[in-house]
């Protein structure tokens, strides 16, 4: 059996970007009652050298929406970078989840040697659709959604490994 290249992109995406979802409202939720101001979370970070709680969400929807735009062949959307609070983080999740949804399985199965071309960091990058989206989407998408979940665990929010992998 093999796994198509939608399922293992567009589902896989908007799965856990529903579960962070429903880990923000836990933050907000936490930051209210503790009266914590959401500033401080949002611009929480794990070390100094490392980008805050916000920009890590931020980053995980660039990877999902521009995984699925790249493997169907179309433009990635542009978002701005200017949220500043939960409110506009979960909308910028809403935005991701139904442009990722926005694709069917005909759209992006057979990628696995669509050329994608990309710039990161001011350095150009070139993959086949297949090491694309195994070696580079999945795992830069994963290590910023479990950097912005291990900032609020850190900062005492109540989540745990269920809240982040989700219901089955």
């Amino acid at each position: 059996m093999t796994i198509s290249m939608y399922a293992a992109s567009a589902p896989c995406f908007v799965n856990m970007l529903r579960n962070l979802d429903a880990i923000l409202v836990r933050a907000q939720d936490h930051a209210v009652a503790r009266k914590i101001d959401p500033a401080v979370l949002l611009g929480a970070r794990l070390f100094p050298d490392m980008l805050p709680f916000v920009k890590q969400v931020q980053i995980a929807t660039d990877h999902a929406k521009g995984a699925v735009a790249r493997l169907a062949g179309v433009a990635v959307p542009k978002f701005e970078d200017s949220e500043q609070s939960f409110e506009e983080l979960r909308a910028r999740l809403a935005r991701t989840i139904e442009f990722a949804e926005s694709f069917s399985a005909a759209q992006i199965d057979g990628s696995e040697e669509r050329e994608i071309a990309l710039k990161v960091g001011g350095h150009e990058m070139s993959f086949k659709g297949l090491p694309y989206l195994v070696g580079f989407a999945l795992p830069n998408f994963y290590f910023h959604l479990v950097t912005a979940y291990n900032i609020l665990r850190h900062n005492g929010v109540e989540i745990g490994k269920r809240d982040y992998i989700g219901s089955p």
